[in-house]
């Protein structure tokens, strides 16, 4: 076993899937989906973001094929699926009210996005699902996983980097830029998701 080899395959996972999984491309959204958050919380999402990042693409990576072929499902239909799911988290948030027009009832804060939509699809979308795959098909030797996982672990800290270091904008919104912000983000999360259920439908029709 070369650690040449393994340092090669980490640096192949890391530039195949940098630019797929986009942890700067995924600040506004995860600003936008936290805005009403606590500080703590926010750094407790970024950390499990980063941390189910890292386990789906490992999983997918391990035995991502064979679980497409054992439900029967196309990443085509996983772009949809993906789509609908951050459709519905956007549409939330252009609708969310301002926090002076929300009724006095309680409600749950604090809402965990750690999983979905924020690991799933929105960072490790059907995409980066793919990539793994592909390099997963083309791994022949013990070190070539090794090194894949090493470029996987690198992406996971890259991504929790991102996310920690938008925590200061948040600070400095206020209550009105949050809620402008929201609504913004949920914009342009409704578009993601129009555009998955687009690549999703284009694949199915190849």
């Amino acid at each position: 076993m070369s650690i040449t080899d393994i340092f090669t395959f980490a640096g192949i996972a890391f530039s195949a899937l940098f630019p797929l999984i986009n942890p700067i491309g995924g600040v506004p959204s995860f600003s936008g989906l936290t805005a009403h958050d606590t500080p703590e919380f926010r750094k407790l999402q970024a950390k499990k973001i980063s941390i189910n990042v890292f386990i789906i693409l490992i999983t997918f990576l391990l035995i991502g094929k064979l679980l497409l072929e054992l439900f029967g499902i196309s990443l085509g239909v996983l772009e949809i699926a993906g789509g609908l799911i951050v459709a519905s988290t956007g549409w939330e948030m252009v609708n969310s009210k301002p926090d002076n027009e929300k009724d006095k009832t309680p409600i749950a804060e604090n809402k965990d996005i750690s999983f979905m939509p924020m690991a799933m699809p929105i960072l490790s979308g059907p995409g980066a699902i793919g990539a793994v795959i592909g390099l997963s098909s083309g791994a022949k030797h013990l070190e070539d996983y090794i090194g894949f996982v090493i470029g996987i672990l690198g992406i996971g800290i890259v991504t929790y980097l991102f996310l920690i270091l938008s925590l200061p904008l948040m600070k400095k919104l206020g209550a009105n830029g949050i809620n402008i912000l929201t609504r913004m983000m949920g914009f342009f999360i409704l578009a993601i998701a129009v555009n998955l259920v687009y690549k999703g439908i284009l694949d199915l029709t190849k």
